[in-house]
This record gives structure tokens, C-alpha cells and sequence, in this order.
């Protein structure tokens, strides 16, 4: 392919997604609840997308554990389609169309999870494909499975029948009015065929469906490939409340940050803060307040927003606190997401770390220590800006600083961050 029309040229997509609250087990009725508490609070500063993730046919599923070779909810065509046990407006076959117009009515975008291929017991049955003769034994890839779920086989690319195949599934997806597709176990291994079949079709549904590839990271030598064919693609694996995720994390943005551009986000995936893990066991841990303390909160908060990752919140939402809630609201912060470009890592040196962006007539400075005492910071301005001076003003307390000549100089905790924004004249 030779490139495709960002579906976000302003900034990256900001959402809800259910996997690190309820697993693999999230309920119509919880999905509506958190999405209310979006469209109250968080959508004024740009939170849009209700994200339902992984086995939304699965009937009993009730964690982050996923039963394998189940049965799972599937129409006439071999097409996965929500249970009705758990999403009882799906019924009559009306799919995700209720839910997906409820979610647009609070003014949001609703979003669905989809697993790479073609669903085994639709090959087992040989199932009819929609819009072909071929059938679902004709286009699998028995060989190609994913190792930590049972649900599907690849599908061979170059089969026909395969292209007709996810042509019907993101047909099906966009008349339920769907605004976003996360399909997974797609990038490691790199399965470029499939990537080519899913965005072709999401560009024959005439939505501007966004398309989001996990779960990662692919190997850069896909880099090209992936930034002409998905919206937002993992940088990582999955990604929890841990020092040592959010420590790794800034490597990784590092070596993607070339190829973050409008309409193409590397993902550092989802930001699990506030209180999490209602039906989760990731790792053996169950419900909690995320364990990152205050100060790695926003380091995290501030590498995403500087390195213009997307931001998907996986957050108990009605039980939201304040101080989660002051961490998402920071129309100055959110600014630097939406209103920066060319991010980059300009300089570490151990355990001292400054990333860098540009804005409109100005530029953005974050610091971070990733040490565990504090330390002193200084950046030549020289380095960050053409002008001699810069107006300072610290982005996460909404403070002016006054002018600085030549070098910007800070404190920084001990696993924390400043963000900063650099007016100058020469």
C-alpha cells in the first residue's frame, strides 16, 4: 500500500478501554456506566472513544483468564457477534448497533477489540463465507495461532476468499457503528498480509474507522509498513502499574518517536490509573488503586503526552478520585498531545532524561529522573530553542515562571517528571 488518509490529524486517539478494569468479562451495563462518567467528566478535554476489548462473544467469560476452545457467539457467515448473555441489546442480531448508539448519543465514539483471523470452530464447521464461494476451511491458516488464546487461525492472505472474508467483518462492524477496531495478536509475529487485508477493507466501510495493531512491539524494519496501514500501532507489550513497565517504557518511545506523525501514533498502551482490576488477575494481582505513587503517575502522564502516544485509560471509572482526575483534565498538558509535533528523547545521561516537542510558536521541555533520590536538571536553551530567552511556564501547575536566559534549571523528584512550555524571542 502506499499510504492512507489520517482519521486523526489534531492528535491522537484519547479513550476508555474495559480490558484492565473487567478482562476479558466487561458487561453492557458496566461499559454504559463508565461511559457516562466519560461524557460527563473527562470528554470536555478531548476523552471521546468507549472501547469494549477482548471476547465480547464469549458468553461466560468472568476475568483477565480466558476458557479456551469454548463455544463463542457467531452468525451464519463466520463472523464473531456479541453474546447476549452479556450484552442483551445485541439481541435479535442487532450486535454492538444499540450500545454503539447509546455511546454516540452521550456525544463519544465507540470502539470494539477483534482477534487477528478466522474463528476455529467456524473452520471445524466450515461455516459460508459472506460475498464468496469460498469457505472458512479455505481461508484458514491452521498453523497460524496465538499462543495465549485459543479463538481463531490465521487466515491465509493470498487465499481466495480471504479479502471478502474481513470485508464482511468490518462491514458488519461499521453498521453497528463502529468508530474504532483494536485487532490483536497481529504484530508479533508481523502478520503483514492480514494487516493489508483488515485496512483495506476498513477503507471499503467509507467510515474513518480507526485501525489499532496489537499487541507489540513489531520490529522496527515494520515501521514503514505499519505507519502506511494502521492509525496506532503497540510499541509493547501489555503494560500495567508496575516501575519497572513505565522504566522500560522510555526506551521504547525513544526508538519509535521518528515515526510518530499526524494520523500515526506509536501506542505505549493503556494507562492503568485510579482503581483498577475489578475482575482482573494479571500478573496474580487483583483489585486495587494503581500502585504507581503520585510522582510516577506523572511521569507517566507526561511521557505519553510528550511522545504523543494515544491515551486509553483503563480506570474504574464511578469510583474515579481526584487525583486521577487531576492527571487527565490538564488542558495545558493535553495541549502538548494535541498541539506538538516532532517529539523526541533529546538527551539522558543515567538516570536524567529530557524529551523535547515542538508547538506553535513555542516549544515543550519535560524532564524526568527515573533515580531514586531527586535531582537537578539543566538544559542549554540553546538546545530546545532558537531564541537566547524563553518565558517559562510549568505545564502541570499552571504556573507562569518568568524569563530564563540560556539555561532552563529545575528539581526533579525521585521517579517524577516537570513539563515545561519555552515561549522565546529572539
Amino acid at each position: 500500500m502506499t499510504g492512507k488518509t489520517p482519521s486523526h490529524p489534531d492528535g491522537p486517539p484519547m479513550g476508555w478501554n474495559s480490558w484492565d478494569v473487567y478482562g476479558a468479562s466487561v458487561r453492557e451495563f458496566e461499559v454504559l456506566e463508565n461511559a457516562r462518567l466519560m461524557a460527563s467528566q473527562l470528554a470536555p478535554f478531548g476523552w471521546q472513544y468507549v472501547v469494549v476489548d477482548i471476547q465480547w462473544y464469549e458468553p461466560d467469560a468472568d476475568s483477565s483468564a480466558y476458557r479456551p476452545f469454548v463455544p463463542l457467539e457467531m452468525d451464519e457467515f463466520s463472523r464473531l457477534v456479541p453474546s447476549v448473555k452479556r450484552f442483551p441489546s445485541a439481541v435479535g442480531g442487532r450486535g454492538f448497533g444499540e450500545l454503539s448508539a447509546r455511546t454516540h448519543e452521550m456525544g463519544l465514539k465507540f470502539g470494539i477489540h477483534a482477534m487477528r483471523g478466522v474463528p476455529r470452530q467456524a473452520v471445524h464447521a466450515n461455516t459460508p463465507l459472506l460475498g464468496t464461494d469460498a469457505r472458512a476451511r479455505d481461508i484458514a491458516q491452521t498453523s497460524s495461532t496465538c499462543p495465549w488464546n485459543t479463538d481463531m487461525y490465521g487466515v491465509d492472505p493470498l487465499a481466495p476468499g480471504a479479502q471478502e472474508y474481513y470485508d464482511s467483518v468490518l462491514s458488519l462492524y461499521a453498521s453497528w457503528g463502529v468508530d474504532f477496531v483494536k485487532v490483536d495478536d497481529i504484530l508479533r509475529p508481523y502478520a503483514a498480509g492480514e494487516i493489508e487485508l483488515i485496512r483495506r477493507a476498513i477503507e471499503r466501510t467509507g467510515t474513518n474507522m480507526v485501525l489499532s495493531l496489537s499487541c507489540g512491539p513489531p520490529a522496527l524494519e515494520h515501521a514503514d509498513h505499519v505507519s502506511r496501514n494502521a492509525d496506532m500501532w503497540r510499541m509493547t507489550d501489555d503494560f500495567w502499574d508496575r516501575w519497572e513497565d513505565l522504566y522500560n517504557m522510555f526506551e521504547a518511545c525513544r526508538l519509535w518517536a521518528p515515526y510518530c506523525r499526524d494520523g500515526r501514533w506509536p501506542d505505549a498502551d493503556m494507562l492503568p490509573l485510579g482503581k483498577i482490576a475489578l475482575r482482573s488477575r494479571e500478573h496474580g494481582v487483583g483489585e486495587r488503586w494503581a500502585r504507581f505513587n503520585k510522582a510516577e503517575q506523572r511521569t507517566l502522564m507526561t511521557l505519553w503526552t510528550i511522545a504523543r502516544s494515544p491515551l486509553m485509560l483503563g480506570s474504574y471509572l464511578p469510583e474515579m478520585d481526584e487525583w486521577t482526575r487531576s492527571l487527565l483534565t490538564n488542558p495545558e498538558v493535553i495541549g502538548v498531545l494535541n498541539g506538538s509535533k516532532n517529539p523526541r528523547q533529546l538527551m539522558r545521561h543515567g538516570d536524567k532524561i529530557v524529551w523535547v516537542s515542538e508547538g506553535d510558536g513555542c516549544s515543550y521541555v519535560a524532564l524526568f529522573n527515573t533515580g531514586t533520590r531527586p535531582v537537578h536538571l539543566a538544559v542549554p536553551l540553546d538546545e530546545v530553542t532558537e531564541a537566547g530567552e524563553a518565558a517559562l511556564r510549568d505545564l502541570w501547575a499552571r504556573q507562569d515562571l518568568g524569563r530564563r536566559e540560556r539555561v532552563l534549571e529545575a528539581e526533579v523528584d525521585s521517579h517524577g517528571a516537570r513539563l515545561f512550555k519555552l515561549t522565546g524571542r529572539r
